[in-house]
């Protein structure tokens, strides 16, 4: 009976745990402050614990519903008062401004000069003089301006108007014909057999992907063991 209970406390902190995180919102971990990432640990922690308490289940439950209500109202305050974020989640800071290095700005954040450095050549700045304007983000991220003499060119630089790519959607994944996105595309197996037949495909069953754009661009990969690496082929 302890088993059974055990189990069924378990899967009711996973259940729980799930609510919460979807209360709180997606965010990948480059994206979550410093508040947020020890929420995260603390309420992971907290299902932990219940997962495995059978007597009172429901104090680390109430706890973890107090971590991830906590977390959502400051998530809406911040939403609403703008202002509350600097005192919540922090500013951006200066460290580097006209290629000058910002030393006292470097102590405020308890950043040294060589992490400093790691970050830069994370983002391909290994040339601090290419450097116009590094910012510290309130999510431990380093944003970077360079001098625009080293930044990429652009298509307005060169002018040039490139065509807009847009989207592409799967209509053939590992041989099988996804025909809810044939309709949602308003084309029909009339027409993609049509484009199987021009690129000298027997079946879908012999292409690992198919995708189309709205432009009907048609890219396929086809499933040839006799060919080491997939080949594109394309309209014209």
């Amino acid at each position: 009976m302890s088993f059974l209970k055990l189990c069924l406390i378990a899967l009711a902190s996973f259940g729980v745990l799930f609510l919460v995180a979807k209360l709180i919102g997606h965010k990948q971990i480059s994206q979550l402050d410093f508040f947020d990432y020890i929420t995260g640990i603390t309420i992971g922690s907290i299902a932990a614990e219940m997962a495995t308490e059978l007597e009172n289940p429901w104090k680390p439950l109430v706890a973890m519903l107090i971590y991830g209500g906590v977390t959502l109202l400051l998530s809406v305050i911040t939403n609403k008062f703008p202002r509350s974020r600097k005192y919540l989640n922090g500013t951006p800071t200066i460290l580097m401004d006209h290629g000058k290095l910002c030393y006292e700005n470097l102590k405020k954040v308890k950043l040294d000069l060589s992490e400093f450095m790691v970050m830069c050549r994370e983002q391909g700045y290994f040339d601090l003089t290419s450097i116009q304007i590094a910012v510290f983000e309130y999510n431990g991220k380093l944003t970077i301006l360079p001098i625009s003499s080293q930044r990429p060119a652009t298509p307005n630089d060169m002018h040039i108007a490139p065509e807009q790519e847009l989207l592409f959607t799967e209509l053939i994944m590992d041989g099988r014909i996804l025909e809810d996105n044939l309709k949602r595309m308003g084309l029909d197996l009339v027409w993609l057999n049509k484009q199987l037949k021009q690129h000298q495909v027997n079946s879908p069953k012999d292409v690992i992907l198919a995708v189309c754009d709205r432009n009907l661009k048609f890219v396929l990969y086809e499933k040839d063991p006799s060919i080491k690496s997939m080949q594109s082929r394309k309209n014209e």
